[in-house]
């Protein structure tokens, strides 16, 4: 299985997905790969302009990519795809699209097979065991927060630390508290901006200058940087030492 599971695609001060170039080449290995795009998380542009922004990066970086919108068939255009890319946006409506074109497990099947799989945001949250982690509004109802389930965990997209002033309302991580009060023995990844999750079969590791912030009920929220050994996010059994 290879993921590579981005918090965001724009970092303050610089271009869209400018910050994840490298790492999508690096984690491509520089094959010349076509990519499968899923757009379905655009609420307030269209899929063709999604694709467009989308499709002039990969190009940089020297990469082929057609949406899934233009496709007849979304389930054999996943059957048939050497790599997907998820896009970030709104969460629950990505989610209702996965569910109404059938293509949780054809999703499921090809990249536990081994094709890679990008997502960003909206596109890492659907790859956890629900969507229960986002911060979206829920703009629509997907049937259920059932998700992808490629990884044992969730994550927290676009993570912060910082509390506005004269903001009384709770921080971000009151609310994954809660989570976690209500969801015991699953863990949170908080993950800042500019960071992001590769993983290659039961290695782990975190790409970005900023550290990840790990809760599991019961534990002390912990921080945890790029050069620390992940592996024990994949273990399902795992507590915090």
């Amino acid at each position: 299985m290879k993921l590579l599971l981005m918090s965001n695609s724009t970092n303050a001060g610089e271009g869209y997905l400018e910050h994840a170039l490298q790492p999508i080449s690096d984690f491509l290995g520089g094959k010349k790969v076509k990519i499968l795009f899923i757009p379905y998380a655009a609420v307030t542009f269209s899929f063709d302009d999604y694709e467009e922004k989308v499709r002039q990066k990969f190009n940089e970086a020297g990469y082929e990519l057609i949406s899934i919108h233009h496709l007849r068939n979304p389930v054999s255009a996943v059957r048939e795809a050497e790599v997907i890319a998820v896009g970030g946006g709104n969460t629950w409506k990505l989610l209702k699209m996965i569910k109404e074109n059938k293509l949780i497990q054809p999703i499921k099947e090809k990249v536990l097979s081994g094709i890679p799989y990008i997502g960003w945001s909206a596109g890492a949250n659907v790859a956890c065991p629900t969507i229960s982690t986002t911060n979206d509004m829920p703009v629509i109802s997907p049937g259920s927060f059932d998700a992808l389930n490629l990884v044992p965990f969730q994550i927290n997209p676009h993570y912060l630390d910082v509390h506005p002033e004269g903001h009384a309302g709770e921080t971000r991580e009151q609310r994954i508290l809660e989570f976690i009060e209500m969801n015991p023995g699953i863990r949170v990844v908080g993950l800042r901006e500019g960071t992001m999750l590769r993983i290659e079969d039961e290695e782990i590791c975190l790409i970005g200058p900023k550290p990840a912030r790990i809760f599991l009920k019961g534990y002390q929220p912990m921080e945890t940087g790029k050069n620390k050994d992940l592996s024990f996010l994949l273990d399902k059994n795992f507590s915090h030492q």
